[in-house]
């Protein structure tokens, strides 16, 4: 019965306007609903379809704001059995180094620990697609990428893996972390039931002072990288209209040549 762990993360909803705050140039998350990114809530479902055959216990685990509860929620609606979630102001502005890093020692604190972590190939706020990488070799543990079936039997995980020249086939001892594309399954909508059992469902909160890290090492001022300046993407301008009196064609393949597209 594998004790698996889910990364989620809340991210801003694909269809609300996304910027970048003025002050320090770090996506400003308040301007813009937020939503459990949907490649986690495939994770989630990896996780319970696991659960459901074999047993075990799924916990998810995210780093994020004290607004990131909504998504820990929904994913102990879908039918997550409880969760971590490392919330600490220090973390603003922290990159996917120092995600990796907090989120490998917050896996440590998962009581039982874990046999299995499952994660989404990529956010689409950040589009890193290294933290699961990363995570796999802070644990010391094998890593199984870019998943579009797994199946977990007998202390081993397989992975059937899906590329640009056809399929791979990978396996593993567990413990191990997989990353799960987006063609892995359809996730479930929670039921009533689920949304009000969620409710009662533990969620253990943590600081990075908790993890034994300490502030000094992470956020915006310890990043990687910095960006130095942004601006918002100008608005669209009015397209060219032709209008056909007979050298229609002729008209848009000039067009077209003088964009240097033809």
């Amino acid at each position: 019965m594998p004790n698996i762990v889910v990364l989620v993360k809340q991210v801003p909803d694909t269809y609300s306007e996304r910027r970048l705050a003025s002050a320090d140039h770090t996506l400003d998350r308040a301007s813009a609903d937020a939503v459990l990114d949907e490649i986690n809530e495939r994770a989630v479902e990896e996780a319970l379809q696991i659960k459901e055959r074999d047993g075990g216990e799924v916990t998810v685990l995210t780093a994020g704001p004290e607004r990131a509860t909504d998504a820990i929620r929904k994913a102990l609606s879908m039918g997550a059995d409880k969760a971590v979630h490392v919330s600490d102001e220090a973390l603003h502005g922290a990159d996917i180094i120092q995600t990796a890093k907090v989120l490998a020692k917050a896996v440590g604190t998962v009581e039982g620990g874990y046999d299995l972590i499952i994660a989404g190939n990529e956010s689409t706020d950040g589009v890193g697609g290294a933290v699961p990488a990363m995570l796999a070799e802070l644990l010391g543990v094998p890593q199984l990428t870019h998943a579009r079936k797994v199946e977990v039997a007998g202390g081993t995980v397989k992975v059937e893996r899906e590329t640009d020249t056809g399929r791979q086939f990978l396996e593993a001892s567990l413990p191990a972390v997989i990353s799960v594309g987006e063609k892995i399954n359809e996730p479930r909508y929670p039921s009533f039931k689920g949304i009000m059992a969620a409710k009662k469902k533990p969620v253990s909160t943590v600081t990075v002072a908790d993890l034994g890290i300490d502030a000094s090492e992470v956020g915006l001022a310890n990043a990687a990288t910095t960006v130095l300046s942004s601006a918002p993407k100008p608005p669209r301008q009015a397209g060219q209209r032709i209008t056909d009196e007979g050298d229609g064609g002729t008209k848009a393949a000039e067009y077209l040549i003088a964009e240097k597209l033809i």
